[in-house]
């Protein structure tokens, strides 16, 4: 894995010709998710690093915890949930991890002990996005996760089957 914490650190390194990647590695970018960006804008497109580009590489394995717009290409993991803001294993993936990724078995897996895991999230705690009042509090505190579909929790329909609504 090569790590990028947010769309600033992605930006700030994604061209630099001292960036650690070849062509065989995968890409990570953290904390675009509905709570980690705010929002989740359509920024989960990670470029090929200037330097594959100039050797004819045309794809890497992207993985993110964003969106992106559905004009970009190549092979890539998007909406990964639970987001790394609140604690998802994105959260805790760290330059030079392996993680195995297998599209006819769909799953993606970091390829670290639990153990491994456990103690990364003891000595990395997180700082999860938060509002004091506003739009920018309900937001952050009702938003679902990407795989249940980044709206308020309470404008989710009520189930009707053999029931009345509340």
């Amino acid at each position: 894995a090569v790590v990028f914490e947010n769309v600033e650190d992605m930006a700030t390194r994604i061209d630099s010709d001292t960036l650690d990647v070849s062509a065989d590695d995968i890409l990570v970018l953290k904390n675009i998710g509905p709570k980690g960006a705010p929002g989740m804008p359509e920024a989960g497109y990670i470029p090929i690093p200037r330097k594959l580009a100039r050797a004819g590489v045309k794809d890497i394995v992207r993985v993110s915890d964003g969106r992106m717009s559905g004009t970009a290409f190549g092979t890539i993991v998007l909406h990964v949930t639970p987001e790394s803001a609140i604690g998802g294993p994105l959260a805790y993936v760290r330059n030079g991890d392996r993680i195995r990724l297998s599209v006819s078995s769909r799953e993606i897996a970091l390829l670290v002990t639990d153990e491994e895991l456990a103690r990364r999230a003891q000595e990395t705690p997180l700082v999860i996005p938060t509002a004091e009042r506003g739009y920018a509090k309900l937001f952050l505190d009702t938003v679902t996760q990407a795989d249940q579909g980044v709206d308020f929790d309470f404008l989710r329909a009520a189930r009707m089957v053999g029931k009345t609504p509340e």
